[in-house]
């Protein structure tokens, strides 16, 4: 396995063991140069404004109609109109937060530094509960109910108006655990989770088990080179759900029938996008590929971003929108990846992967500045 993959973000049930995903002793790969702007969508910066830093967050911003919530590392979770750039409500919990954001209607929820899940209503705190282990996926809010999954592969849900822990789905656990967001989503009355090398459906009344299917197996000598995890965000098109296996497969699974359709290799460990027709992803290295989402054909493939540590993909209209780690975001032809257009953030970067809402792309930096971009 390749050095920049073995030395990824990992933890164990006993202690956090962090390195650069792309560094360590090795020197680092030179970033792809970029060339001029060629502009053809007309992408301009139409509103900023500032949540608070994400820095050491695993955010997962929430887009609910007009609406984009994200939550900063020094506890503040903001609402943010799409259109305007607005604050609708902020809720200061006084909190250092580690992960955010999920959420349903009105409520909002997050995890706590320290490891207690809190849910807010409308800007006002309801309820907090302690979590048994580290969580580095954002709670899922459907159903009245907040489900977390922890680092522990783990299953735990709660009532939404009450707190009151509803049941526990517990799986025997490897020794590591990849630091970074894993899947955890709905279909339907199927609760989806990745748990290891296996994407599961449960029962959301129960967590009982109701198929899963066998992504990647762990392989090799040691724990790191048997790390084996799915990574969000995963991608749902009809009874298609789309997964990336860290550290070496993509795959299609029919999420009905709980079977797995293709996977082929790939190594990574950002999430990916797609539609009816296409998933997109970026590897490692920086290169963005387009798949045929039926049998996981490669229709195109481009090294343009290479080694720009790229966030996991957007697939907005004719675009594939993909960010850096120096602050630009990337607007890429979905048909053959040239590259349409490009915007630009601030300094400290972009490690989340853009979102849309009220037909304006929305990116935050790591300082948590966000930025609202859209065509003119």
């Amino acid at each position: 396995m390749h050095y920049w993959i073995r030395c990824a973000l990992i933890c164990s049930s006993m202690a956090i063991v962090g390195c650069s995903f792309f560094g360590g002793g090795k020197s680092q790969q030179v970033p792809a140069e970029l060339g001029s702007n060629p502009g053809l969508l007309g992408v301009r910066q139409v509103w900023t404004t500032a949540v608070g830093s994400i820095n050491g967050l695993q955010l997962d911003p929430y887009v609910q109609e007009d609406t984009v919530t994200f939550a900063s590392v020094e506890g503040t979770v903001s609402v943010v109109n799409a259109r305007t750039g607005s604050v609708v409500w902020r809720a200061e919990l006084k909190e250092p937060l580690s992960v955010g954001v999920g959420g349903s209607g009105t409520l909002r929820s997050v995890v706590s530094r320290d490891g207690q899940l809190i849910l807010i209503d409308d800007g006002r705190e309801l309820w907090r509960q302690r979590l048994p282990a580290q969580t580095f996926t954002a709670p899922l809010v459907a159903g009245g109910r907040v489900f977390v999954l922890t680092a522990d592969r783990s299953i735990h849900a709660f009532d939404a108006q009450t707190g009151q822990r509803l049941w526990v789905r517990q799986r025997q656990g490897e020794a590591l655990v990849l630091r970074q967001a894993g899947v955890l989503t709905p279909m339907g009355n199927t609760l989806l989770a990745g748990l290891g090398g296996r994407l599961s459906g449960l029962n959301p009344d129960n967590g009982s088990t109701r198929w899963e299917i066998p992504i990647a197996n762990p392989r090799g000598a040691n724990d790191i080179d048997r790390l084996v995890e799915l990574t969000g965000p995963a991608n749902r098109a009809g009874d298609s759900v789309c997964v990336r296996a860290f550290p070496a497969s993509l795959a299609c699974t029919d999420a009905v029938r709980g079977v797995l359709v293709w996977a082929i290799p790939a190594t990574g460990a950002e999430g990916i996008h797609g539609d009816a027709e296409h998933v997109f992803a970026s590897e490692a290295n920086g290169t963005v590929m387009a798949l045929s989402r039926a049998d996981g054909g490669k229709l195109w493939s481009s090294d343009v971003l290479k080694f720009r540590r790229l966030t996991s993909p957007l697939l907005l209209g004719r675009s594939v929108v993909l960010a850096d780690q120096s602050g630009a975001v990337h607007m890429l032809s979905r048909a053959d990846g040239t590259v349409l257009d490009r915007a630009v953030t601030d300094s400290s970067g972009v490690t989340i992967r853009p979102v849309a809402a009220a037909g304006t792309l929305v990116v935050i930096s790591r300082n948590g500045n966000v930025y609202g971009f859209r065509p003119q």
